[in-house]
């Protein structure tokens, strides 16, 4: 025997290795040895192999003991826990033959020598033979010993490690995968700590987690060791990066930032038997984020280049060394849920009504669930759980799995989207609310609940079972139609679930649902906070703006965020984005909105759209709007975006209106700047050629328009059956639309709501030779395979 037999430094492996250190092992060798270039940097180690952990067994003479164990097991002579101690204890109690805790302790040593300490301290993990590989992933199933120092807490954590191979969830887990126990060896990895209990850690995916979508990063952070991210046990930061975007070093395409409560820390201790505890955070530290832009760059910038070099999407961890101010990886695995779903079919959900909102959480998944709830607030509970029921409890791990696959629906207090509980529903295709907070206090047993993952970024738990409507769509053999179909969006979470739909960009991002559901202040609040005279509104706005010196800065921020990633979505498609188009009443119910907004007896046709824009009460507030869109474009890098007036009355609104535009930095033809006009009043039709002189295109804004062909109030219930956007006043005055804007060599589509509800419209529209029409996602397939059989054949729009 010798020490290459046993012992096998990282610096001398790579990803064809898997069998002799196990999937975790190998991975790490191979970026030490292929990513180094990259300036992705991982801490050194060594591996013990598979035959060292064979070696031992055999030593010990353990083979037919665990046989037998398992076969009592299999049996009914033993129940799994009984069989799994019973090998457990073995497999500790055992030692090491002389040749490979030598080889152990010699790599020990010069490890430590290679970081000038005289015991280097070390984290120690379970690595199986057959552990990451594209069908089953054992994260999670095996055990990691952190901050190990010493040569006797080594061998003893080797021991360990061997153990955590017979863990109860090991088996069972093997079991149901299909693999032999006696044909799975173990490698222990040891390796350098990053002292991240200084600083901070975490998980990131290069991949969306819960849509698939593969061109962000999604990365999750916490102050400390990375292990409570890892189990669920801390609500953590999340920031998401949009990869395409990442080669420009210019660019800083962070499209997302949620702070997390982070609530506790893992950090090493000074003497006892444990050699890590949890403390609680500082408020500092939880009204902080863990990383800076800076950080989250470099990080999602190596995401990109792992993905790229194993060829598949990856499921990372990382940390910051606090003594050296650098970033490390310390994992790296194959992500097994995303990557692998069937892309041709998948299902849309949605809620038929409404009810009380009893908590929230991270969104894992996109489906809705109903039953009765099972609050479980601990492992030694978990036989009282009813099948078909919705779990509620503070956190999950492992030992929870049995019971989660006969889970409706998953509900916890702790925990982000790559927490335990979180990875494990995404498994099961169960949907979950994860890091609720209080779950466990405002949810009875047994009481009715809905669980709904169907709204976005952002899950709810309702009172009572709730009715919801499941389609299942087919993105196979869609036809190409001549007229581009594009979809309508309003929130930035559902432009992520609608990814996958062949549509040609977004006819319509709404403004407005950014501004109402994250930013929720009125723009000119933030603008004149210091004559504001709410003191409650004064409360909410400190309270919501703490992080930002300039409390404009907290609306631009925000606003800017929402429409990146409703551009991510389509990029590099075009997404036309519409500035804000609240009416009077509506922007009143913005926080501090009352002071700033008149009292109009028909907000619908009063102080809206582009008669905002240019006057005194509302200039400095569309600057905000202008400053997020040259954000979006300039800074952020998404040129696909295109920005549309909406209810602009008359060509001089138009021209007041561009040069305020102007003023605050968007030039329209400027960096390649496009502008849209709305054309949802008489005069932009009439005037179209007058119009088409000012803008780069039309959009046909058809309830609007109706409203204002017919002189119906559309908000009137009373007239309600006199509102229709088929009557012949109306196409007649779409079809001047488009007539009159192709004249003019203009682009015209339309937005409204008209062609989603009536196929005949879109029928009608095609025929008039519009450019595009864009729809609710949901109809956007249904109506493409119409429209296809009525056009006679042509290459798809491009």
């Amino acid at each position: 025997m010798n020490e290459k037999s046993y012992i096998r430094w990282f610096e001398d492996l790579d990803s064809g290795d898997v069998a002799i250190v196990g999937g975790k092992n190998a991975s790490l060798g191979e970026m030490i040895g292929s990513l180094k270039e990259e300036g992705i940097r991982v801490p050194d180690g060594f591996a013990t192999t598979a035959a060292a952990y064979r070696e031992y067994v055999s030593h010990n003479v353990l083979d037919d003991a665990i046989h037998g164990l398992l076969d009592d097991y299999k049996a009914g002579r033993k129940t799994l826990h009984e069989a799994g101690s019973d090998i457990r204890k073995r497999l500790q109690r055992g030692k090491f033959p002389t040749e490979i805790e030598t080889s152990i302790l010699e790599a020990y040593r010069e490890l430590s020598r290679r970081y000038d300490a005289a015991e280097a301290d070390v984290a120690v993990r379970s690595s199986a033979t057959a552990e990451d590989l594209p069908e089953a992933s054992f994260a999670g199933q095996l055990e990691t010993f952190l901050n190990v120092t010493g040569e006797k807490e080594l061998i003893d954590a080797c021991r360990r490690c061997y153990a955590s191979l017979f863990t109860d969830r090991a088996i069972v887990y093997r079991e149901e995968h299909g693999f032999d126990h006696m044909d799975v060896s173990l490698s222990v990895g040891i390796q350098k700590m990053v002292r991240s209990d200084k600083a901070g850690s975490g998980v990131m995916f290069s991949i969306d987690t819960e849509t698939g979508f593969k061109d962000v990063v999604i990365i999750d952070a916490a102050w400390g060791l990375g292990e409570n991210v890892v189990q669920g046990a801390v609500n953590p930061d999340e920031y998401m990066v949009f990869k395409p975007l990442l080669s420009d070093l210019e660019l800083r395409p962070i499209i997302g930032k949620q702070m997390g409560a982070k609530e506790k820390k893992m950090v090493y201790t000074s003497g006892g038997t444990a050699p890590t505890r949890n403390v609680e955070t500082s408020a500092g530290e939880r009204h902080s984020f863990v990383i800076d832009d800076a950080q989250i760059l470099e990080l999602a910038r190596w995401a990109a280049a792992i993905e790229s070099h194993y060829g598949k999407p990856m499921d990372i961890e990382w940390a910051i060394d606090g003594d050296m101010g650098e970033i490390f990886i310390v994992q790296a695995r194959p992500e097994t849920v995303q990557s692998r779903k069937e892309t041709a079919l998948f299902r849309s959900y949605s809620l038929k009504e409404t009810g009380e909102r009893i908590a929230r959480g991270a969104a894992i998944g996109d489906a809705v669930a109903s039953g009765p709830a099972n609050v479980i607030k601990s492992a030694a509970e978990i036989d009282r759980f009813q099948d078909g029921a919705i779990l509620v409890t503070g956190m999950t791990d492992p030992d929870w799995v049995p019971i989660m696959k006969k889970a409706a629906g998953i509900v916890t207090d702790h925990g982000g989207r790559t927490s335990h509980a979180a990875i494990v529903s995404r498994e099961l295709g169960i949907p979950a609310v994860v890091g609720t907070g209080n779950a466990t206090k405002t949810i009875r047993d047994s009481q009715e609940i809905t669980i709904s993952c169907a709204e976005g970024d952002e899950g709810y738990v309702y009172e009572g079972l709730l009715e919801y409507e499941e389609k299942e769509i087919d993105l196979s053999d869609i036809p190409r139609t001549g007229t581009k179909i594009m979809m309508n969006i309003a929130s930035p979470e559902a432009a992520f679930r609608w990814w996958r739909v062949p549509a040609d960009g977004i006819g319509l991002a709404r403004m407005e649902f950014i501004i109402n559901n994250i930013i929720r202040i009125h723009p000119m609040a933030l603008v004149d906070y210091d004559r504001l005279e709410d003191e409650e509104a004064r409360r909410q706005i400190d309270e919501l703006t703490r992080l930002y010196s300039d409390r404009t800065e907290y609306f631009v921020d925000n606003l800017s965020r929402g429409i990146a990633r409703i551009a991510a979505s389509q990029y590099p498609d075009p997404v036309v984005v519409r500035m804000s188009d609240f009416k009077t009443n509506e922007y009143a119910n913005l926080i501090g909105g009352r002071q700033f907004e008149p009292r109009e007896e028909n907000p619908m046709l009063g102080f809206r759209g582009a008669s905002r824009y240019y006057s005194d009460t509302y200039r400095d507030g569309f600057a905000l709007e202008c400053r997020a869109i040259k954000r979006v474009r300039e800074e952020m890098g998404f040129d696909n975006v295109i920005v549309m007036i909406p209810f602009c009355r008359t060509v001089d609104e138009a021209d007041k209106v561009l040069e305020v535009m102007a003023q605050s930095g968007l030039q329209r033809g400027e960096n390649g700047l496009k502008v849209y006009v709305m054309s949802e009043i008489p005069s932009n039709v009439v005037l179209a050629d007058l119009f088409a002189a000012r803008f780069d295109g039309f959009s046909i804004g058809s309830n609007d328009l109706t409203q204002l062909v017919l002189g119906v109030d559309r908000d009137s219930e009373e007239l309600s059956g006199l509102f229709d956007e088929r009557d012949e006043a109306v196409k007649r005055m779409m079809a001047m639309q488009i007539e009159a804007a192709h004249a003019a060599g203009s682009v015209v589509g339309i937005c409204g709501q008209a062609p989603s509800d009536y196929p005949e419209i879109a029928a009608f529209l095609v025929e008039r030779g519009i450019d595009s029409i864009s729809l609710n996602p949901d109809s956007v397939i249904e109506v493409m395979k119409r429209l296809s059989q009525r056009e006679s054949p042509q290459e798809p729009a491009g």
